[in-house]
């Protein structure tokens, strides 16, 4: 996957979610914009942010993405905490104003080394970061990727599972046992569904598999999840 965030803005999403028929939890993942300089992205993520808190049930702050220019970069400490602050700081008075709380989670990528990984776990601990989400895709190819080593974009799918389950595996370990924590990618069967709750995940995420498998996945999954809890 190489194509970014490719939507009509955060009022334009807003504005159809706020009519949308369906229930059901929706979530809302926000980043800058391709063209934003670093230095002003903290302006995109406000602005989408207030746009979209009135309609959202939490917000993702996708700061991992590989196919958006430089994005990755704001996960360097330097620039991931003043960030953070200012989003946790804005949701403050967003509160107030909505009479809505909604959580505010971190989209981590799965290329983190593992000490990035417990510095960047520790960090949205200590500011008080409602939950995080792992992981977004990835820019490592393994081995027996031949015909497609040399595309450009984010890898997604049964590749990338072994990987995020073990980032879920060290934020568990690095956060505790209550930090929430939303395991994602490679999920494609109960049996793997059941790897990332074994190894730490409090709820999942799909998307691939969605694509492969179809809306019946999810019932599965459901049902894996649900004896397992049991």
């Amino acid at each position: 996957n190489r194509m970014g965030f490719p939507n009509d803005g955060a009022a334009a999403v807003a504005k159809r979610l706020a009519v949308r028929r369906q229930a059901g939890i929706v979530g809302v993942n926000i980043g800058k914009n391709t063209e934003t300089p670093l230095n002003r992205a903290q302006d995109d993520y406000i602005a989408a942010l207030r746009d979209v808190y009135s309609v959202a049930d939490y917000i993702a702050i996708n700061v991992s993405s590989p196919n958006t220019h430089q994005l990755r970069a704001l996960q360097e400490h330097e620039r991931l905490e003043p960030l953070l602050a200012s989003l946790l700081g804005e949701r403050e008075e967003l509160r107030v104003t909505t009479h809505r709380n909604v959580p505010l989670l971190v989209k981590l990528s799965p290329d983190l080394t593992p000490s990035e990984l417990t510095a960047t776990a520790l960090l949205l601990q200590r500011l008080g970061l409602d939950g995080v989400i792992a992981t977004n895709t990835t820019t490592t190819r393994p081995g027996s990727l031949t015909s497609t080593q040399l595309q450009e974009g984010g890898l997604s799918g049964p590749p990338l599972h072994p990987r995020a389950r073990a980032v879920v595996q060290q934020l568990r370990t690095v956060l505790g046992p209550t930090f929430p924590i939303v395991g994602v990618g490679g999920i494609d069967s109960p049996v793997a569904a059941g790897s990332m709750i074994d190894a730490g995940a409090d709820l999942i995420q799909i998307y691939t598999a969605l694509a492969y498998h179809g809306p019946s996945l999810v019932t599965q999954l459901i049902t894996a999840i649900h004896g397992i809890q049991h």
